[in-house]
């Protein structure tokens, strides 16, 4: 593992950041190792050279310890947004772990996003921050089709198996659900596929879904994915297809948007699961009456 030089790891995210009431951003990782095709953080934008090589960050535990013992309000410290906090090698360095205990030593709630079971490990730090503060736990499924998901995100846990860590979330009373992003236009967004999403996270016990039915595509990112594109599915001219309809957008909307947007809504509402920002901000903090800052519908 290379360790990279850090001045401050926990930041206060912006007014017009606040994505799923977080009040604050910890990142401890560099890069990602899951391969997935679509990853908008490959971007020249985010300066992060090698992407697919994971380095953490120099005295990760003492920094976010000093960082947190310096707030003036404690909140909810959300992780996960450039590289996945649960890589492979978390396993053995632990540092998200020793990272959540911190939180929870200080006082401070958590948002997790990944897409790896492996957070199944730290149910207990999760719960006892439960104890105190609000905890959300975001599972990054874009299919549920295990066999699709292996190819276009080939170092991350099928879909099948981040469906079964949502059900041992909720088993412990884990505020969880899924983030269904991105949905790949020509690929995964057929009604066919978000249906069996919302049915099987409800059928884990799942409390919401976040969609976006697109993606992003930019700069070398968009390189990267037309070149798995054509490696992937060599028969079915995508690159082709992209081309044609996108061009060089940066917001690529899938053409079905708008009838995917009023499946996903009713199959939502029949399930009972939350699908507007508002509405999960407000039930997974709910009970611990912290002040929310401006919210997306």
């Amino acid at each position: 593992m290379e360790y990279i030089p850090a001045k401050t790891i926990v930041t206060k995210t912006k007014t017009a950041d606040a994505w799923f009431g977080i009040d604050y951003n910890m990142n401890i990782y560099k890069g990602c190792c899951h391969g997935c095709i679509y990853c908008d953080s490959r971007s020249d934008c985010y300066h992060i050279d090698d992407f697919d090589r994971v380095r953490a960050k120099e005295n990760a535990l003492q920094i976010i310890r000093d960082d947190l013992r310096r707030k003036i309000r404690t909140g909810v410290v959300g992780t996960g947004a450039m590289s996945d906090p649960y890589n492979p090698f978390e396993k053995e360095l632990q540092l998200t772990r020793h990272a959540l205990e911190l939180l929870d030593a200080f006082g401070f709630g958590a948002a997790i996003a990944t897409k790896s079971n492996l957070m199944i490990r730290d149910i207990d730090i999760l719960t006892s921050i439960m104890e105190h503060s609000p905890v959300l736990c975001k599972i990054t499924v874009t299919t549920a089709d295990d066999e699709l998901s292996k190819k276009i995100e080939p170092g991350a846990p099928p879909s099948g198996k981040r469906f079964e860590m949502i059900g041992q979330l909720a088993e412990h009373g884990i505020f969880s659900g899924v983030l269904l992003m991105p949905v790949l236009p020509f690929i995964e967004d057929s009604e066919e596929n978000v249906i069996e999403i919302v049915r099987q996270t409800a059928k884990a016990g799942g409390k919401f879904i976040y969609p976006a039915f697109g993606m992003t595509l930019r700069q070398n990112q968009r390189e990267w994915y037309f070149t798995k594109l054509g490696e992937l599915f060599p028969d079915q001219a995508l690159v082709e297809r992209y081309i044609k309809h996108y061009g060089n957008y940066y917001e690529c909307r899938s053409p079905k948007a708008k009838k995917l947007w009023t499946v996903f809504s009713k199959e939502c509402m029949e399930y009972g699961i939350y699908y507007k920002m508002k509405d999960i901000v407000s039930a997974y903090r709910r009970k611990y009456h912290i002040s929310q800052i401006s919210l997306f519908d």
